[in-house]
């Protein structure tokens, strides 16, 4: 499969970018790493007129940090600079475990932290060739009408499979959105708008610059575990972040995020009832954890194992991962 024709951009500047942006928004995508854009693009899934490279673009690259106020890390860094921070290893540890699962070194080397949250959501009637999905009658994601994850629905099930946004979550991240009229800031947890087609809160003229990191979740213990087909390159097919504020006393704060299960990555309700004020952490409250996890997740068949065995796995990973967090 070949690219489709388009026209390259290669702005060497943020405010060059929003320029591109406000001039060729509705006919144009943005390539940071290029990891999922470009087999995207050869599966005919996207044909922009213009394709804006923005590797250039070094002001939105690397991690900062700013004491008293977190960190903030740019959205072109790659993944790999996150996963070798020593400073996000010991501060923010939940966010160094999603990323070092993230596909395989070299696919790391190359991926952005601002494309695994921008990422596309995947199904297997989506994820493949124009002429498989000719075939089909296309879908209610790309050029259809039919969903035939759920037939007779108007709903997109395509599920989210970005590894670090639900450890974001967990951590009470915010995003830097860069625009025609300025910047924005907001939380990631209403960044995503939970529809698998629809999946995110970002105009066609706008970009993802930055993302924030709260100083009060500095020093939160942290787990990350993931089921995928194969040990690397595979998007997970379930998933499940933890982090924990425990500083040798009981728990003072807690969150559990689900991805891969749901068309957005997910903060799980309820764990706060389960976790906070508790001195030690068993196995039976882990449990508690994981069967509030599994209501959260709802797979579909957008995937090769089944929605019952995915749910099942998100139960089992979020007892796990709580247990895991404790001792981290």
């Amino acid at each position: 499969m070949s690219l489709p024709s388009f026209k390259l951009l290669r702005p060497r500047s943020l405010r060059q970018a929003v320029d591109y942006l406000a001039r060729h928004g509705d006919d144009l995508l943005i390539l940071a790493g290029g990891t999922d854009l470009l087999p995207s693009m050869k599966q005919k899934l996207f044909t922009p007129a213009y394709v804006m490279d923005i590797r250039g673009v070094d002001e939105i690259r690397g991690i900062h940090v700013r004491p008293g106020a977190g960190m903030e890390i740019g959205a072109l860094t790659p993944l790999s600079v996150i996963e070798d921070s020593e400073f996000i290893r010991r501060n923010y540890r939940v966010l160094h475990e999603a990323a070092m699962t993230v596909a395989s070194p070299i696919l790391r080397n190359m991926g952005t932290l601002g494309g695994n949250i921008c990422l596309d959501t995947r199904c297997v009637w989506y994820n493949q060739s124009l002429q498989w999905r000719r075939s089909c009658g296309f879908c209610i994601k790309k050029d259809g009408d039919l969903c035939h994850v759920a037939p007779g629905g108007k709903f997109c099930w395509a599920a989210f499979s970005g590894d670090t946004p639900p450890a974001l979550l967990c951590l009470g991240a915010e995003l830097e959105i860069a625009g025609p009229t300025g910047m924005r800031r907001v939380a990631l947890k209403d960044f995503y708008t939970k529809a698998g087609d629809t999946r995110m809160r970002l105009e066609r003229n706008e970009m993802l610059t930055r993302v924030y990191l709260p100083e009060a979740s500095s020093g939160w213990r942290g787990s990350y575990l993931k089921l995928r087909i194969r040990g690397s390159i595979d998007y997970p097919l379930a998933g499940v972040a933890v982090a924990l504020k425990k500083n040798g006393g009981p728990v003072e704060a807690a969150r559990v995020a689900i991805t891969a299960v749901n068309p957005a990555p997910l903060l799980v309700a309820g764990v706060e009832n389960a976790l906070l004020g508790k001195q030690q952490i068993d196995e039976h409250i882990a449990t508690v954890v994981g069967e509030l996890a599994a209501k959260t997740a709802k797979p579909l068949t957008t995937s090769a194992l089944t929605p019952e065995y995915r749910r099942e796995i998100v139960k089992v990973y979020a007892k796990r991962a709580v247990l895991a967090a404790v001792l981290s």
